[in-house]
């Protein structure tokens, strides 16, 4: 990264000490041996959704949205803390209906969410405890994550001392066109160029943090959280991930993801 050159840190070098993926999907008990930290950003206001209360706990297939999200960051190999980032009046809401009745494993605890989605991630990014070397920042929106997806990313990021984050989406099917305001075609782009990207996007603790200093001296608001790393100079890499893990947007979203959870034998409610 360019800011690398700067001096402020150096992530690659901290990442050659780290045991390999291998070394650490073989120790993968304790939780506090997992080297990730997940930040799920459930502070969304339901603008539209239609839901003044947001959507994170709206019911689907027997338990709030945003608790299959926990759920699957719970079971993952990789992930040893998780970060539940909710505006600070529904955190009671937020313990009482989406965490504390499903017995995770791994730690949850919350930080406040912002008046924008790149605030409610810094949020979540301050309140990671000491002796993570990762970070996963997850759409509270995005049930149907599954937990090889998020340990199948970590892992190429894990491995890959010279990037510093990964982003899980898939490569464009659809045609693309270029247009003006009024809706006239420039032209049309190859699509081999293009990637329609999802959460979790996955980062070093150093990079995501410089990436937020970056932003705030240079006033820039990004699309999502690579774009902040990739403005600050850092690398980053799509993984393939599957179609499926859709965000919840509108209320007719709701049927489709009902529908996958009910036909996947891998969720539990």
């Amino acid at each position: 990264m360019s800011e690398i050159a700067e001096g402020q840190y150096e992530p690659t070098g901290q990442r050659r000490e780290l045991a390999s993926p291998q070394q650490v999907a073989a120790s993968a008990g304790p939780r506090m041996a997992a080297p990730v930290c997940a930040i799920i950003v459930a502070g969304g206001t339901g603008s539209r959704f239609g839901n003044p209360g947001g959507k994170q706990l709206v019911m689907v297939e027997g338990r709030p949205l945003v608790s299959w999200c926990i759920a699957a960051f719970d079971r993952s190999e990789l992930v040893g803390h998780i970060v539940v980032v909710c505006p600070q009046e529904r955190r009671s809401e937020m313990a009482r209906d989406a965490v504390e009745p499903f017995g995770y494993a791994t730690p949850v605890t919350y930080a406040d969410a912002g008046s924008t989605r790149q605030d409610s991630t810094r949020a979540g990014l301050d309140a990671v405890p000491e002796g993570f070397s990762y970070v996963a920042v997850h759409d509270g929106a995005r049930p149907l994550i599954k937990p090889q997806t998020i340990d199948s990313a970590a892992r190429v990021l894990m491995a890959n001392a010279e990037i510093d984050g990964v982003v899980c989406g898939q490569p464009a099917i659809d045609t693309l066109k270029r247009v003006e305001p009024d809706g006239r075609i420039i032209d049309t782009p190859p699509r081999s160029q293009f990637w329609t990207v999802q959460t979790p996007q996955i980062f070093t603790v150093a990079a995501l943090r410089c990436a937020f200093e970056v932003a705030d001296r240079t006033g820039f608001v990004g699309t999502d959280d690579a774009s902040l790393v990739e403005r600050a100079g850092g690398s980053v890499l799509c993984v393939e991930s599957p179609r499926d893990n859709i965000k919840v947007t509108v209320p007719e979203d709701l049927a489709v993801v009902a529908g996958a959870l009910r036909r996947s034998s891998g969720y539990e409610a």
